[in-house]
């Protein structure tokens, strides 16, 4: 029968791994860096290294109880470490995630469809490369995602299945070469570190690649994989803090260390770990894991300082500090094994567990920021359960309870401990029916859009009309002022458009039905546009080119409405040139009607954009201009999305679509907003 109770370590072994509350502490700190972070990340811009400090804790720890069970019994249990590793890990995730489907079972439908592979992901322990396959990077927004953070537990366990094959290898040389391969890991460590700055990609990265900008993506499969989400997340890049600890652990163990002449040098260690904790302070502060894009609306930028020595020289840090805790006459050890920090950092792994779903449930959706109030609750509602986890749950089975259990260690019951069997069975039951509801309710439910801006488009998706654009051929400019007229061989605008408006012309325009052009905020009021009888032709993600070449594909096959609605630079800067090429497809003679609508977005680009808009009616005799920035910043339109950029609600769907019809003087055209 399988043993399932704890392993017992003489206490002369040298390579034994007694109790050290000093890595508790740094435990401690590390988990309350990350909650902070994934509360909002202003308030601790690199709390997110926490997790390297984990890896490097990880890799050093069990390294260093492989190499002590080798040394006591001649070999390394495979079966048993690996069943000491589920039981300490599986029964606190799988409660977690049983908590979870309940919860979306009950509260949130619409997310279990799109849930379902996190979750599969996540109890295979795959979830860092299912993120990366499906393209949900870690600083991805929008999306209701409660098990974003199950990746670098995957990274972990997947560690934990692979290192103890290797360190059997390992160990079946002499100990003593066991420094030197030492050597040879703090050499895989750098070697990863190298790989990870040579292939990181700098600069701004599209939120999804294209084929006219797949910058910062490999394509693998027919699939745009993100390169920087790849070497945050993969368990090949992130392997560096764990071979860090790894290597550390063959020439630093603790009983050995005081057998040596290091016995004596606790003091040197403190002030090595006040500098490592100081370093860990300032990157923490400092390094920041991804930035907006400062030239497209959904894109990032990556911290080039992380992936180009950050992550390597946190694992330099944290080492630091382990030399420091691990050393039994060092004072650091004692600060950070105090009362406080060793009970936050031997509950560090229910507290990471159980703190993002909550923060999700509070927040909805990824990437809105909670405020210190929702933080607070967030940490009322995770602390208790983290505790009532590790109580009940987890010290239990660690302690072998499931062990004795399944020998028959137990006395005859009492009428009492009858009784209260007999209770625990039928809540069992019930929570067993209540689960298995749930759990086939989430696998037979269809895969939803999540998000207010998402299900917008979605909902336009199959509305909006196709427009072929090639960026291969180029178009005839027509001149602004010239009914009809085409420069032979030109394919760009005049370098200076005229300084005076054109004069209109008195031809009558046969009326024609109203187009409208634009980005993903125009794309969000499809049904609304088209129920006014407008066509409609919006993409997300798209900036001034696009929109240049759809009017000019339009304009040649003779498509053009009499009344054309635009609006273009929200997703980035749109310049003078750009904006006087739309123009030169839309003649007064042809088009007496073109209306832009001013952008909207916390963006360096949308200023200088909108005043290029507010130039055009100086030079075009048939534009006027909507500002929408202006009634968005006043705050009159009703049920913007989180990001207040699109539109959330049908009411703002609705007075988007109004306000173009009020412009156009089609008041019979504008509804009751919902």
């Amino acid at each position: 029968m399988t043993d399932w109770s704890p392993p017992r370590t003489p206490k002369g072994q040298i390579s034994r791994v007694p109790h050290l509350p000093g890595l508790d502490g740094l435990r401690a700190i590390s988990v309350v860096a990350v909650m902070v972070y994934h509360a909002n990340n202003t308030w601790l811009h690199g709390g997110f290294l926490g997790v390297e400090v984990f890896f490097v804790i990880s890799g050093y720890l069990i390294t260093l109880l492989l190499i002590g069970e080798h040394e006591r019994d001649g070999r390394v249990d495979l079966r048993q470490f690996w069943i000491r590793r589920f039981r300490r890990l599986l029964p606190a995730l799988y409660a977690m995630l049983a908590l979870l489907i309940v919860y979306l079972a009950i509260f949130m439908q619409q997310a279990r469809g799109r849930t379902r592979g996190d979750i599969i992901a996540g109890v295979t322990y795959v979830s860092n490369w299912y993120q990366i396959w499906v393209g949900q990077g870690y600083t991805a927004s929008e999306a209701f995602v409660p098990l974003r953070h199950l990746w670098s537990l995957a990274v972990e366990e997947q560690f934990y299945l692979i290192w103890p094959l290797i360190m059997v290898v390992i160990l079946r040389r002499s100990s003593a070469t066991l420094p030197r391969i030492g050597l040879w890991l703090f050499g895989v460590a750098v070697a990863i570190a190298v790989f990870t700055a040579l292939v990181f990609r700098p600069g701004d990265v599209a939120s999804a690649c294209s084929p006219e900008d797949s910058y910062g993506y490999w394509r693998i499969a027919g699939r745009c994989i993100s390169i920087n989400d790849t070497l945050y997340l993969s368990t090949i890049t992130r392997a560096s803090g764990l071979m860090l600890g790894a290597a550390f652990a063959m020439v630093w163990r603790p009983v050995a260390i005081m057998r040596g002449p290091m016995r004596d040098k606790g003091h040197h260690l403190d002030v090595l770990a006040v500098l490592g904790i100081a370093l860990l302070a300032i990157f923490s502060w400092k390094i920041h894991l991804s930035d907006p894009s400062l030239t497209s609306l959904t894109g990032s930028r990556f911290d080039p300082w992380l992936f180009r020595g950050g992550l390597f020289l946190t694992g330099i840090a944290t080492l630091m500090v382990v030399a420091a805790v691990t050393h039994q006459r060092a004072f650091a050890g004692v600060v950070l094994g105090n009362p406080l920090f060793s009970w936050v950092g031997t509950r560090s792994y229910g507290l990471y567990l159980y703190h993002w779903p909550i923060y999700q449930i509070i927040r909805k959706e990824a990437g809105v920021t909670l405020s210190l109030w929702q933080f607070l609750l967030a940490m009322l509602i995770t602390v208790p359960l983290t505790e009532a986890s590790y109580r009940f749950l987890e010290m239990p089975i660690r302690k072998g309870a499931i062990g004795r259990w399944l020998r028959g260690e137990r006395r005859r019951p009492s009428a009492q401990v009858v009784a209260r069997r007999r209770r625990l069975a039928v809540v069992g039951l019930g929570a067993t029916v209540v689960l298995g509801w749930a759990g086939v309710s989430v696998a037979m439910a269809p895969n939803r859009c999540v998000g207010q801006v998402e299900c917008s488009l979605a909902e336009a998706d199959g509305l909006v009309t196709e427009v072929v654009v090639t960026t291969s051929t180029a178009v005839p400019v027509i001149d602004p002022g010239t009914a009809g007229s085409v420069v032979p061989g030109q394919t760009t605008p005049p370098t200076e458009p005229p300084t005076t408006p054109a004069p209109t012309t008195t031809v009558p325009v046969q009326e024609r039905a109203p187009i409208s052009v634009g980005e993903s905020v125009m794309k969000g009021a499809t049904p609304q546009l088209q129920a006014g009888g407008f066509s409609v032709v919006a993409e997300e993600s798209k900036q001034g080119n696009w929109i240049a070449q759809v009017v000019a594909t339009l304009r040649a096959n003779g498509e053009v409405g009499t009344t054309m609605v635009v609006q273009v630079g929200t997703n980035g800067e749109v310049t003078d040139a750009q904006y006087d090429e739309i123009m030169s497809y839309l003649p007064a003679a042809e088009v007496p009607e073109v209306v832009f609508l001013t952008v909207h977005a916390n963006k360096p680009w949308i200023g200088p954009n909108n005043a290029r808009i507010w130039s055009l009616p100086g030079r075009y005799s048939n534009v006027t201009i909507l500002d929408w920035d202006g009634l968005v910043t006043s705050g009159q339109v009703p049920g913007m999305a989180g990001d207040d950029i699109h539109l959330g609600t049908a009411a703002a769907k609705q007075f988007y679509a109004n306000y173009i019809f009020g412009s156009i003087g089609r008041n019979d055209l504008v509804q009751p907003l919902p």
